[in-house]
């Protein structure tokens, strides 16, 4: 993609300068787990940044140069607050004052798996009411082909303004895998479809000055399919590996042992590993987006519905294996006490919003388990975000507690853990994560064999 524009408007080549020149004014919505690295990224690239949360707590935070989020370093927040790149607000009259709006906020799914847009309508919104000519607004929230034409451009469209000419209007999909040291804000290749060519190209333009790679689509529609792609990927070949795991279990196969046998081949394979099920905002959410989405054109996701089944279905096998694992110690789960090792939803992070684990503990309790759970990642789990009465502490991992446990379950493989103190003093360990490699007769595995059997 060229540099400078190709014949454009003034209002294109006015905000094409700005952002060559770094002296655009770049605003944020939504400062979560992928607003606020977005924003420091854009702050880091030598833009002035501005993020707009209604949550002051992290406005607060932002502005006190402290950081809320596990990968984004607090020294980073304080620098750049510091000199004057990065500010935040609850205020959304400051997108009057803005050359660029990315809109960062969530995306879940109702009950009936529908859509729940009412966080992106909200915002733009918002958004549409200080909106004036030669703005930029780039939706990352994930959501189904057809959002930003179909939702968000009537919304800005109703004052009048036209996207494309008036103002500029892109689509590019947040790739954020928290946890992870090596692929970052920065270095994973950020894929934008605008509403016209321009739009692209002024999108482009702004993240190429705090990202490394940019790969540009013809429309927004095929940047949101992107999204959906990636996603749906992963759930799919993770609810076939959770389905082996279950067939392993019957056959008296460990499913671990299939899979690292099968990566070694160079080529047409790519392992992935069975659990007690899918976390987070993304995998067990953005599927069902596409489901939805195609059901108007009467075509049926069945590879994708299936999936969801499987994967849904996982903290229920995990909860049945620790029933399993106490009857071989003639205890039945009523009564037993059950110390959980790891909530959140993947390994090292802090965040347990759609965790398999919640879920496998909401199980036990309602079997009558008496439940502790132990996470350096999480302290509390709010009483809003499970089924339980009051919110739930992490306990101190020791010894005394592991040993004091009638089986301690591994649902989230820190690499804090110290594996072979637990494989010391638990009596009875259910590990749904294959963190524990010897093989021992008080170990069940999901998908294995015990030792000696």
């Amino acid at each position: 993609m060229p540099d400078t524009l190709a014949p454009a408007d003034s209002l294109a080549a006015t905000l094409d300068a700005r952002l060559t020149a770094r002296t655009a004014l770049v605003g944020v919505v939504g400062l979560g787990y992928v607003g606020l690295p977005l924003a420091v990224e854009f702050a880091r690239g030598g833009f002035r940044t501005t993020g707009i949360d209604l949550d002051a707590r992290k406005v607060q935070a932002v502005n006190a140069g402290t950081s809320y989020i596990q990968d984004v370093p607090g020294d980073d927040v304080a620098r750049f607050h510091g000199e004057g790149r990065l500010a935040a607000t609850t205020d959304f009259a400051a997108v009057a004052g803005l050359d660029t709006i990315n809109i960062c906020v969530p995306t879940p799914l109702r009950k009936t798996k529908d859509p729940d847009l009412s966080f992106v309508v909200s915002a733009v919104e918002q958004i549409a009411e200080y909106l004036r000519p030669g703005q930029l607004v780039i939706l990352e929230s994930t959501t189904y082909p057809g959002t930003t034409d179909e939702v968000v451009r009537p919304i800005l469209e109703k004052r009048g303004l036209v996207a494309g000419r008036d103002f500029f209007l892109a689509f590019s999909p947040e790739r954020v895998d928290p946890g992870n040291e090596r692929w970052t804000t920065r270095n994973v290749p950020k894929v934008v479809g605008g509403h016209t060519a321009t739009c692209t190209q002024l999108a482009a333009k702004l993240y190429g000055a705090s990202v490394e790679t940019v790969v540009p689509v013809s429309s927004p529609r095929v940047a949101e399919m992107v999204k959906l792609l990636e996603n749906t990927f992963r759930a799919i070949n993770i609810g076939l590996v959770n389905e082996l795991a279950l067939m392993c279990d019957r056959l008296g196969i460990s499913v671990w042992e299939v899979i690292d046998a099968a990566a070694t081949k160079p080529f047409g394979f790519m392992p992935f590993y069975p659990g007690p099920g899918l976390g987070g905002h993304c995998i067990p959410i953005d599927p069902f987006y596409l489901s939805w989405k195609v059901k108007e054109v009467g075509f049926e996701a069945r590879f994708i519905e299936l999936a969801g089944h499987v994967n849904g279905a996982m903290p229920h096998h995990a909860a049945q294996k620790v029933a399993d694992a106490l009857n071989t110690h003639a205890k039945a789960v009523r009564g037993s006490s059950v110390l959980v090792l790891g909530v959140a939803y993947k390994h090292d992070i802090d965040d347990y919003r759609e965790s398999p684990a919640v879920d496998v503990m909401a199980q036990l309790q309602q079997r009558g388990a008496r439940l502790s759970y132990h996470d350096p990642y999480v302290p509390v789990i709010d009483a809003s975000h499970w089924p339980g009465n009051g919110d739930l502490r992490s306990v101190a991992l020791s010894p005394e507690s592991l040993a004091a446990a009638d089986c301690v379950a591994i649902l989230t493989d820190h690499r804090v853990f110290d594996y072979d103190a637990i494989l010391t003093h638990a009596r009875l360990i259910v590990d749904c994560r294959n963190a524990i490699r010897t093989p021992a007769p008080h170990v069940f595995k999901l998908g294995a064999p015990t030792a000696s059997a």
